[in-house]
């Protein structure tokens, strides 16, 4: 089985080379979908002999996965695992997710909730708490940790997938799509790395609002 990981960045040249170099001995061949970076994110993943896609502006979290799933899919990839550029996600935990797809999963979603949420702030808590609740409301999907970056998909998912929002709303939209297409989801626990530098890259209160209304309206389109 081939493995890909589709690793989307934005600005993260203090934390690219280690994320990549931690995650080469676990995967076949890494993307990096350097999202409009101003800084040096993709010429320290170059170095790092990985492939680079790069967006001329910064289009969002949704977008960059879009482009990342569909150049795997293009160069044969058989199974696409995704994770976070800033260092959140430990890659040797990415034997879990070929582990679950080996034994029939289309969709791996690498759950924080099942380890008690350790380490995690209280305010990222109520957050992953409430991004749970709104997409089961919107799509009737119900799973732990619904914003989760750690993922899985077999080929057979990516075909199926049809990713129509560009940023962060995308992680509630590929639970309401793999609901939508009756593939098989499972969740492993994952521990969460968090730092300065990662918690600040979560959401805003208004940046979560603008989310929630992008979510009413894809459901609305569906």
């Amino acid at each position: 089985m081939k493995i890909f990981a589709v690793i989307p960045a934005y600005n993260e040249e203090t934390t690219i080379v280690q994320v990549l170099q931690k995650t080469k001995p676990f995967v076949d061949q890494i993307l990096v979908v350097n999202d409009g970076s101003s800084d040096q994110t993709a010429q320290r993943a170059l170095v790092q002999g990985v492939r680079v896609i790069t967006h001329s502006v910064n289009r969002g979290l949704g977008a960059s996965l879009g482009t990342g799933f569909a150049a795997a899919q293009y160069l044969g990839a058989d199974a696409v695992i995704t994770l976070d550029a800033d260092g959140q996600h430990d890659p040797a935990e990415i034997k879990k997710f070929i582990e679950a797809i080996e034994h029939g999963a289309d969709v791996v979603i690498g759950s924080r909730m099942l380890t008690g949420f350790e380490g995690m702030p209280w305010y990222r808590q109520v957050a992953q708490i409430l991004g749970n609740l709104v997409t089961f409301c919107l799509f009737g999907a119900w799973v732990t940790d619904s914003q989760s970056g750690f993922r899985a998909f077999t080929r057979f998912a990516l075909e199926k997938i049809q990713i129509k929002t560009n940023r962060m709303e995308v992680s509630s939209e590929i639970i309401a799509e793999t609901k939508r297409h009756k593939l098989n989801l499972v969740e492993v626990p994952i521990k969460a790395i968090y730092t300065d530098y990662s918690l600040s890259k979560g959401q805003s209160f208004f940046v979560g609002l603008k989310t929630l209304v992008k979510l009413v309206v894809r459901r609305i389109n569906q």
